[in-house]
């Protein structure tokens, strides 16, 4: 983990740890002012009664509606939590179903569609990937790096092997042959023949 990201976490677990602490505090503050609302009504009866509260003065109903208000928001922020928690386990039983049948239809579409472009657009799908073509440099350097990958892994125990990669330098090279031109052959020379010899002389 990088020094950012574990930062980062740290910083998101404080904030939760914040959010925790002040939501069980404005309950708690709830609670108390809840219960204070019990007192105010059963000691003051009378809500047209006046009051000096922060130098304003005030009717107990009018004070009491106020702290009523706090009450109220804080239980609809409750509520809202608790729906939103229903919400979230309702979508994590029944997403892994819903998301099967997505990508069985989407087979289907594929299947009867193939890869036109534009209709897989209309689905939000692209098409598939043409499988690139390696050329023969690629095939002969792949197939020697294979070769010197279980050299490599030869002498290792099985966990250390696979930890191990070969590692070449290859590339192909690709002599052009040139063929000379064929001479047509030399007859050979004919064999010399001796000359004929002289008649015999007669007297």
């Amino acid at each position: 983990m990088v020094p950012g990201q574990a930062s980062s976490i740290r910083n998101q677990n404080g904030n939760r740890k914040k959010e925790t602490i002040m939501a069980n505090t404005k309950s708690n503050l709830a609670a108390q002012v809840r219960q204070f609302l019990t007192g105010a009504r059963k000691h003051f009866p009378n809500g047209s009664q006046t009051l000096q509260i922060g130098g304003v003065t005030s009717t107990v109903t009018g004070l009491t509606a106020i702290l009523q208000s706090f009450v109220d928001n804080r239980d609809a922020v409750e509520a809202s939590k608790a729906a939103t928690t229903a919400k979230l386990q309702a979508e994590q039983a029944q997403a892994p179903a819903q998301l099967a049948v997505f990508r069985a239809f989407e087979a289907v579409v594929r299947g009867t569609f193939g890869p036109s472009a534009d209709v897989l657009a209309d689905f939000g799908f692209e098409p598939p990937k043409a499988r690139a073509t390696r050329t023969a440099e690629e095939k002969a350097v792949s197939a020697a790096k294979s070769a010197a990958t279980r050299v490599a892994r030869g002498t290792r125990g099985k966990n250390q092997k696979k930890s191990i990669k070969g590692s070449i330098e290859a590339k192909l090279v690709v002599t052009s042959v040139t063929t000379s031109p064929v001479s047509p052959p030399v007859a050979a020379p004919a064999p010399a023949t001796s000359a004929a010899a002289p008649p015999p002389h007669t007297a």
